[in-house]
């Protein structure tokens, strides 16, 4: 591991080093105006930024940082949706210039900021594709990826996008199932993109994995079951999850497929762990990274799990890589306990979409109080 000036060892060096990108979970205005988002890039190893409608509405329910755009658009006679559009991708036009240098480094694989389709679409295709082109002409920045859940009808709209040379976070991904949906999605839609004349080299995407939630809602089944043998797999499924999630991943970009793709110059879709802030205080608070070190992955951390990560992470190389075979036998002790692991997977999508659009709606609530404000 490399050293930092203070002598300390520098895990997140280390963890960069693995082939593991660093994303913040996080952006704000504050983050932007104040240095810290800039800092974060230049001394912790952060190379990209998601951000989703709960971040959006935190940051704009918090401080004054937004007021002077909100009386500028209200002075306009700007709507509500179009505030909020204003206001959101705004901060990810700022953060992607200053990931220029990061993207330009990477030749763009990294330096990415991803901003999500509302939420509200996450059931509707056409829909979803078409805000996904607007807000990637909004922003006008090759770096960003457009986010859209993996719903069922979220994944044609993956396809479209991709179709139109668009760059994609598919998120809200839960089960390995869906994830060779996402995968297919994915392929048919660089193929469509290349019939449409478009440079593979310039289309990036990532697979949003979402890990806690799935040991949260596990972990509550395991409880309510009460057994010695469940409550023994308490903590075990999220990480195995991931895992399987990871293998998929290596089985299908191992098709002829992909290689006439790869060959075209497109670039993998890869694997990014989210939702990697730990829930359940008896757990480690570095788990979902040290345990998902693998190369050729992202992992995006709030920042209370990056500044533990940095501090006591236990870096120590590929944990993921031949271990699906020990992921599968958790899964089968899940479903031998009585959990049943599709119904937790279908609850966890449903839930994320809610808890999406209740933040959604927060943040309309939020910024028609402000521009209420402003007009009087």
């Amino acid at each position: 591991m490399s050293e930092t000036g203070n002598g300390s060892t520098d895990r997140l060096a280390a963890l960069s080093e693995a082939g593991v990108s660093i994303w913040l979970d996080d952006l704000s205005r504050e983050r932007l105006n104040s240095g810290n988002l800039a800092e974060l890039i230049r001394d912790r190893h952060v190379v990209g930024v998601t951000t989703n409608p709960t971040i959006f509405a935190n940051a704009l329910s918090q401080g004054e940082a937004y007021d002077e755009q909100v009386r500028e658009l209200a002075a306009r006679g700007a709507g509500l949706s179009a505030t909020v559009r204003e206001l959101t991708t705004t901060d990810v036009r700022n953060a992607a210039d200053l990931f220029r240098d990061v993207y330009r480094a990477s030749n763009g694989v990294d330096g990415r900021v991803s901003i999500e389709v509302d939420p509200r679409l996450a059931k509707d295709a056409e829909k979803t594709a078409a805000e996904a082109q607007d807000l990637w002409k909004t922003v006008d920045r090759p770096n960003i990826l457009i986010k859209i859940p993996a719903t069922e009808e979220g994944l044609p709209a993956i396809t479209r996008t991709l179709a139109e040379g668009i760059s994609v976070n598919v998120t809200l991904i839960f089960s390995p199932e869906r994830y060779r949906a996402v995968i297919e999605a994915f392929f048919a839609g660089l193929e469509q993109a290349k019939a449409n004349g478009h440079d593979l080299r310039a289309i990036e995407s990532v697979a949003s994995f979402f890990v806690s939630r799935v040991d949260t809602e596990v972990d509550k089944r395991l409880d309510a079951i009460g057994t010695a043998e469940a409550k023994a797999l308490r903590g075990e499924a999220a990480i195995a999850n991931a895992r399987l999630a990871y293998a998929t991943y290596l089985e299908q970009f191992a098709s002829e497929r992909w290689a006439a793709l790869k060959a075209a110059g497109a670039n993998p879709q890869r694997p990014l762990w989210a939702s990697t802030g730990v829930k359940d205080p008896a757990y480690s608070d570095t788990r979902y990274v040290d345990q998902l070190v693998v190369a050729g992955t992202v992992n995006t951390m709030p920042e209370k799990t990056l500044f533990a990560a940095a501090d006591h992470a236990e870096i120590e190389g590929d944990k993921v890589s031949g271990t699906e075979a020990q992921a599968q036998a958790v899964f089968d002790q899940l479903s031998a306990v009585g959990v049943d692991v599709a119904d937790v997977f279908r609850t966890l999508e449903d839930e994320g979409v809610e808890k999406f659009e209740k933040s959604w709606q927060e943040l309309l609530d939020t910024v028609e109080a402000q521009l209420g404000k402003a007009e009087n």
